[in-house]
């Protein structure tokens, strides 16, 4: 039992940074905390809360192990507040009545959103933009309302931009009101602002600057859409059906108010650099913290808080020493980036600005009066060169100022021109030097950087420069398939697609070397197969296949096979049910439900496998493709048909997208997931190809994956009718087909793609390549040229020749193949090993 206890109050992302970063460090579990969340949600990302929109998936923004599950050393208590501190009894009342007490308390109550005192801001239909709770609200308001219908937010900063973009993508036509002149008047300046606003009108906001709101008033005699008046201060008015608060925070200071700390000025607890307040026991971090009297709005600041606390609690003596406040983000996808004195509030800096209105980019640096060192600078429309600018701020600029934002393409000023101290990740403290020094040992991708460095793992805004930093670390990772291409798996497919060769013996006659591996000749094969519906056992291409293509069926331990007929969308009928027992009980084969919902039958000898397979061809079934790196199931629930909570019918959309791809050869297999309602039953957004259903239409998530890392899939698009959720989907397959390498599976091809997400999204969605024509013609290509491959082979004696055990001898049975079942399951028994144990 932990000798001592911290109190954590408050569960936000700076919350729980501090009781991983404790847990993590604490070797002699010296500290029990107990945590008190006022929210009913264990910390999640709020950072990212606008991607709750469409999605409305509470599980998507839930941060890694914010339920300490296993770990006795941390109590979480949802739902429950901090009541009231007794400093001199060191007990915490909690708003449960509980009782709790304390060696040391650490406030992470964060911040509330402020509400100008606004004559009706207190009404039904106005809101603030801070929860996931707060956002459930004003969906079901803005579907009232219905689409199209105005929503007004109240503040035209960071977070009011992020509210109107999540408007917008509710459906709504946003309004912003800005008191300031320009938009985001902390990160923007003048230049800027102007540009920002031009660019987000043309998307679709409408942008009242330099006034204020004067009041909000119900008009009941209107429809839903214009419930309500809002008069601004020019008393120009806009009616809307709803209004979103979002004109900053303040720090939730409360408590600490009521026990007699100071607090500063304009709010937040007075803390020191080792953030401690006056009373040495207890401490604040993140945002309700003002550190010797300054509050920090961010959250890389803010876990740098959590890491001094965590330092101070285990007896060292870490101190804040300042923050970086850059900020990097896509509104409305308009780049916009602020950072360093991006104001050019430095005595005697200089300012070198490129405005291009027709391109719409605007970038400004701001240097000293020397224009020798960076000392920040904004970039609107094209944020690209902040990966490389950011860490650059306080040094040395190699060369001209102008060459470092210059359109017509100066001489490139790389990371390597940056010290060793530059910090490239700011959330989490990263340098360069600490990121070379992990690429040095081995780290040679970015997810192994990641692990190593912890770079990278909170915004992903300094992604770009991990992988600029890989690319210059003299590290070269060559892009050949083997030893016998030159070429990445992706360059030999478009030579297949060119030139139109059919056999691995051309292709490397022409573009190889040597005879080939048990690399490039299965990954060849499965690129001829991907582009033509020549079945994998014709001619040449038989002899390439892998063990399990070979045969059409999973090899097992034991030198047996298993057979796995398709169920699409997890659909069977009674007599294929009849059929499938009667196969498995005549041939003595073991029966198992897969997580994908079929029926496994194993121990199947090779030379059975085409009269089982002629039993269930008759019964109408063909093969799952378990064996092949190919789609392999597409899970669903049972969706609007009989479920009370379904929207769309889930069962339907399963049976039609596993029939469509079914057969589809792939760089590795994939597996989708047909969810009917927001509840995800059929767990989608952990498979590649994640569909949920709601009202509004079908959500589309891509690149998830269970297995050995898992991976949450992201949202792609949403609302979608059933012809563009299909059109998107065979984009996004034939996309990744074409581009994966060998045997890389649809997450860390997404992670690897240049531009992430949102460059798949330019593809697959606004078609930015001009080939969704082409991807939409290769994939209807597929889906008309299907055939089972198990029909195909009974139908033609000299492949059903290849399903023996001895050639010389085919009609003996593999003797080393045997099963034990007195334990009553069928096992495998493997040569000269002793009968399995039962499982106690």
């Amino acid at each position: 039992m932990s000798s001592k206890t911290v109190v954590v109050i408050g569960h936000g992302m700076v919350g729980h940074r501090f009781v991983q970063g404790l847990r993590e460090r604490d070797v002699t579990d010296q500290w029990h905390i107990v945590v008190l969340g006022e929210e009913h949600d264990a910390a999640y990302d709020r950072v990212g809360l606008s991607s709750y929109v469409g999605a409305w998936d509470r599980s998507s923004l839930a941060l890694a192990g914010n339920d300490y599950a296993g770990d006795t050393h941390v109590d979480l208590r949802l739902g429950v507040g901090a009541a009231s501190i007794d400093r001199d009894a060191h007990v915490v009342a909690a708003t449960d009545g509980a009782r709790v007490a304390y060696d040391a308390v650490v406030l992470a109550t964060g911040s509330y959103p402020f509400v100008p005192p606004v004559d009706g801001h207190d009404g039904d239909r106005c809101f603030v933009y801070r929860t996931l709770s707060d956002l459930d609200a004003i969906r079901t308001t803005a579907d009232r309302a219905g689409a199209g219908a105005v929503g007004v937010v109240v503040g035209g900063g960071l977070l009011g931009l992020e509210a109107a973009n999540a408007l917008k993508l509710m459906g709504l036509t946003p309004h912003v009101v800005e008191f300031a002149p320009r938009l985001m008047p902390l990160q923007v300046d003048e230049g800027g602002g102007a540009l920002l606003a031009g660019l987000v009108t043309d998307l679709g906001l409408t942008v009242h600057t330099g006034v204020a709101t004067t009041s909000i008033a119900e008009r009941t005699d209107a429809p839903d859409a214009e419930a309500l008046r809002v008069t601004l201060s020019d008393d120009s008015h806009i009616d809307a059906a709803l209004v979103v608060f979002s004109a900053g925070v303040r720090p939730r200071d409360e408590i600490a108010r009521e026990i007699g700390l100071p607090v500063a000025e304009r709010g937040g607890v007075l803390v020191d650099s080792g953030c401690r307040t006056e009373d040495p026991e207890i401490f604040a971090i993140g945002e309700v913290a003002a550190i010797e009297g300054r509050c920090y709005g961010l959250v890389a600041p803010g876990y740098s808080t959590a890491e001094v606390v965590v330092d101070q609690l285990l007896g060292g003596s870490t101190t804040f020493s300042g923050a970086d406040m850059s900020t990097k983000l896509k509104l409305l996808g308009v780049d916009v980036a602020s950072f360093g004195d991006a104001m050019a509030a430095t005595e005697g800096a200089l300012e070198v600005v490129f405005s291009d209105p027709v391109a719409g980019t605007y970038a400004k640096v701001v240097v000293s009066d020397d224009a020798r060192t960076l000392l920040g600078g904004i970039l609107v429309g094209d944020a690209d060169a902040y990966a490389m600018l950011k860490p650059m701020v306080g040094s040395a600029i190699p060369g001209d100022p102008s060459d470092l934002i210059a359109p017509s393409g100066g001489p490139a000023i790389g990371l390597g021109a940056l010290p060793d101290a530059a910090e490239i990740c700011s959330c989490n403290a990263v340098s360069k030097g600490t990121i070379c020094s992990a690429i040095a040992d081995g780290a040679c991708d970015v997810p192994a950087v990641k692990a190593q460095t912890c770079a990278g793992t909170t915004c992903g805004g300094c992604l770009p420069s991990i992988k600029k930093l890989l690319a210059e670390s003299g590290v070269v990772l060559s892009k050949s398939l083997c030893e016998h291409f030159a070429q990445s798996r992706s360059e030999l497919f478009e030579i297949v697609s060119a030139t139109g060769i059919r056999t691995f013996s051309g292709l490397i006659a022409q573009y190889g070397t040597g005879t080939g591996c048990d690399i490039c000749k299965p990954t060849v094969a499965s690129i001829l197969a991907s582009t033509s519906s020549d079945h994998i056992l014709d001619g040449e291409q038989a002899a390439l296949q892998d063990t399990n293509d070979h045969f059409l069926a999973n090899l097992q331990r034991n030198g047996s096979y298993s057979v796995v007929p398709r169920m699409p969308g997890g659909e069977v009928t009674a007599d294929q049910l009849i059929v499938i027992g009667q196969v498995a009980k005549d041939f003595e084969l073991y029966t198992k439900i897969t997580g994908g919902q079929r029926i496994d039958m194993f121990g199947a000898r090779v030379e059975q496998l085409p009269e089982i397979w002629r039993r269930l061809v008759e019964a109408g079934m063909e093969s799952g493709q378990a064996y092949g790196k190919s789609l392999r199931t597409v899970k669903s629930c049972v969706g609007s048909t009989w479920c009370r909570y379904g929207v769309q019918d889930s069962v339907g959309m399963a049976v039609d997208l596993e029939k469509r791809y079914r057969g589809l050869r792939s760089p590795h297999k994939i597996k989708f997931g047909v969810s009917g309602c927001a509840r995800e039953c059929a767990e989608a957004r952990g498979k590649d190809v994640g569909v949920i259903a709601t009202e509004s239409g079908w959500n589309l998530y891509v690149a998830g994956n269970g297995g050995q890392s898992p991976v949450h899939a992201q949202l792609l698009a949403s609302g979608l009718d059933d012809a563009t959720l299909v059109a998107y989907i065979d984009r996004y397959l034939m996309f990744y087909i074409r581009t994966a390498d060998r045997l890389q599976r649809t997450a860390p091809w997404l992670e690897s793609l240049e531009g992430g997400l949102d460059h798949l999204r330019e593809v697959v969605v606004e078609d930015s390549l001009g080939i969704c024509e082409q991807l939409e013609a290769a994939m209807e290509a597929h889906v008309s040229g299907y055939r089972d491959e198990w029909s195909a082979v009974l139908s033609d004696s000299e492949k059903l020749k290849r399903f023996v055990s001895f050639v010389n001898a085919p009609a003996e049975a593999d003797p080393t193949i045997d099963f034990d079942s007195s334990t009553g399951r069928k096992v495998p028994v493997l040569l000269g090993s002793p009968t399995m144990p039962a499982r106690s």
